[in-house]
């Protein structure tokens, strides 16, 4: 709502700022955004396949909406990285070579990518960075409020342990990727709501490279030997995906009754999880909130509509390379078996037949999902 009514007030002060040739103005008395008209090309990389939200759900709303902002005339160049860090900087490089107008950047390395950001700003190519923070010259930022993802998972999981969870619960925590600034930053929310409440032992905490499933189930094997299967009342998962094989992990040690496991990203499958108990919760982030918001700054930016820009970032942020970066932060919400139907399925993320299928009618059934 907050960004519906910041986009109506904009667009009400830009018609009545049009008439004195100030509409495409930028802050600055002495220069002027360079503005380009409906036939732009809008360069979008991805980090990874691992994640469905990606394919699923970010790039097709993002390709939707730039048509709509260009009349259909807006081209979309869509690269997908596959994890690698050295693969995507070749991909934004051959971009700048290819001279697209803007760029929306979600970094699979945010440090390894500043290089090839720089590029983009020498070649007069604005980056603006999605979900993840990148180094470098970034003309604005689009993502959620990743502590408070962290804090939501975490606080949900503490409802999950039930009201007497106290420090002699030892708790599991597999974190994402050390190369990702996100992942830092759902560690630091979770960590500041169990520290001091539940026990996360030394060896039974990770920080899981390239956030990648297998390895985050190698780890929870490793984590249930060190502290023995008969004590781990809980397990921190950053992501949907990794809490799969988590969950295989748990099943293959002999823990027959689970314990709660949260994650993020509602992949379907792990919707399908909460509602049969094999995963307690997952943190639904409104994907069409987040990539319409970067493809109306990347359109924004890129055609000189500055106030239309500003309206959308009223946030700041700042890089370990750069200070006050535009932003956007978008609101977040946890997701256990009660409030599937009050969240993607309310906003259309998934139908109920997609989430109900054979194997699920019962679990659906006993849920509500009818």
């Amino acid at each position: 709502m907050r960004r519906i009514a910041m986009f109506v007030a904009a667009s009400t002060m830009s018609l009545s700022l049009a008439g004195c040739g100030v509409l495409n103005a930028t802050g600055s008395s002495t220069t002027a955004t360079p503005t380009k008209g409906n036939d732009i090309t809008v360069g979008v990389l991805m980090p990874d396949k691992i994640n469905t939200r990606y394919t699923n759900f970010d790039y097709p709303i993002m390709k939707s909406k730039i048509a709509e902002l260009t009349n259909k005339q807006g081209r979309v160049d869509y690269q997908n990285a596959a994890s690698s860090a050295p693969t995507q900087a070749k991909q934004l490089q051959k971009m700048i070579d290819d001279k697209v107008d803007v760029v929306i950047l979600d970094s699979v390395d945010s440090h390894a990518i500043a290089d090839t950001v720089k590029n983009a700003e020498k070649a007069g190519i604005p980056v603006i960075a999605y979900d993840r923070l990148a180094e470098g010259p970034i003309a604005g930022y689009v993502s959620f409020d990743n502590e408070l993802v962290g804090e939501v998972q975490a606080r949900t999981l503490l409802e999950g342990l039930g009201p007497n969870a106290d420090t002699s619960d030892k708790v599991i925590m597999i974190n994402g990727s050390p190369t990702d600034p996100n992942a830092k930053q759902f560690k630091t929310g979770a960590l500041s709501e169990l520290t001091g409440k539940v026990t996360i032992p030394a060896d039974a905490m990770f920080d899981t490279k390239d956030w990648d499933p297998p390895t985050a189930g190698k780890e929870t094997t490793k984590a249930i030997d060190a502290i023995g299967k008969d004590n781990v009342a809980a397990v921190y998962s950053a992501n949907d995906a990794m809490a799969a094989e988590i969950i295989k992990s748990l099943k293959a040690a002999g823990i027959t009754d689970l314990p709660p496991v949260t994650g993020q990203d509602a992949d379907l499958d792990a919707i399908q999880r909460i509602l049969t108990g094999e995963q307690y919760m997952t943190v639904y982030k409104p994907y069409p909130d987040e990539a319409e918001a970067a493809a109306e700054m990347a359109v924004y930016k890129v055609q000189g509509k500055d106030i239309q820009f500003d309206a959308l970032t009223q946030d700041q942020v700042d890089s370990p390379t750069n200070k006050d970066i535009p932003a956007q932060l978008v609101q977040v919400n946890a997701v256990t078996k009660s409030k599937i139907k009050d969240t993607v399925v309310a906003d259309g993320i998934y139908k109920i037949s997609q989430i109900c299928t054979a194997a699920y009618k019962t679990a659906c059934d006993e849920a509500g999902l009818k």
